[in-house]
This record gives structure tokens, C-alpha cells and sequence, in this order.
């Protein structure tokens, strides 16, 4: 049995074990994307959900996963909606801001914003919330996270 030493093979078989273990999708600058929404908009209760324009599919999370999916009042529409849910809105040409008293008596709000992420990296949409005693409104959130979202560099 001849065992000669195939140099071309070699190099076929790493260029395919290479394409197998790189990562599917957009890499997204999250240390980056933290710093920045944490100094913009960041509070305990806020979620931030960015996803993929196309699929819908979160390619980036900014918060606790019981932030993303509470059901609070939706603001401008009947009913109860989540970060999650709320991607629905996202794509549209202004997106959405839209805020809300989340108590009887006033002191707790909620904030929602949605929109398109401006990027020349990617075609991305973003959901994001904040409930509570300090909830910014979702337009002052829509600006904020804009420039959080240059200043991490998408």
C-alpha cells in the first residue's frame, strides 16, 4: 500500500474543516453595542433586540431576557406586547416611538422604539423597552439609540 503524502489534498481538506467552523451570519460588535446602549438608555429594565432586517432573527440582545419578553401595554395600539413582538413594527420607514403609564397612578411608564439600524454593514431592525419609574419616551429612546448605534460602529 503506497502512503505518499498528498500536499494538495492536505490543503483541500483544511479549506473545508476552515469553512465548516466559521460563524453563520453577521458579526456583531457587542462589547461595543453594550458600552454604548448602557451610556444612552441603559436602566435595569431596558431590552434591546436587534435582528436581522429579512428573518427577523435577534443577531444581538442588550438586557435580561425577562426584559425582552414581558407583555407591557402596547401605547398605541389595544393590548400587551414584548420586545420580541414588537419587531413587527421595526421595519417601516419612521418605526416607531410610543410610551405609556404602566400604573394607575402615573409614576411607572413604559417606552417603545422601533426602527431600521442605518448601517452600511448589515440590513438590521431593532425592538427596544424600558418600563418603569425612570422609562424614558420611545422618541427620546429612537434618537438615543441612533447615535448608540454609530457610536458602536454598525
Amino acid at each position: 500500500m503506497n502512503q505518499s503524502f498528498n500536499p494538495l489534498a492536505a490543503l483541500a481538506i483544511l479549506a473545508i474543516l476552515a469553512g465548516c467552523t466559521q460563524a453563520k451570519g453577521p458579526v456583531m460588535p457587542a462589547d461595543a453595542l453594550d458600552r454604548a446602549i448602557g451610556g444612552a438608555i441603559g436602566d435595569p429594565t431596558t431590552c434591546v433586540i436587534i435582528a436581522d432586517r429579512a428573518t427577523h432573527k435577534a443577531v444581538y440582545t442588550y438586557g435580561e431576557s425577562s426584559n425582552c419578553t414581558r407583555d407591557l401595554p402596547a401605547c398605541d395600539r389595544p393590548g400587551l406586547s414584548s420586545a420580541r413582538a414588537a419587531l413587527a413594527f421595526a421595519d417601516t420607514a419612521d418605526g416607531r416611538g410610543a410610551s405609556c403609564p404602566t400604573t394607575a397612578d402615573g409614576s411607572r411608564s413604559v417606552g417603545w422604539a422601533e426602527g431600521r439600524v442605518v448601517s452600511t454593514r448589515g440590513a438590521w431592525i431593532y425592538s427596544a423597552v424600558m418600563e418603569g419609574e425612570t422609562a424614558l419616551p420611545g422618541q427620546e429612546m429612537s434618537a438615543r439609540l441612533r447615535q448608540a448605534f454609530q457610536n458602536a460602529g454598525l
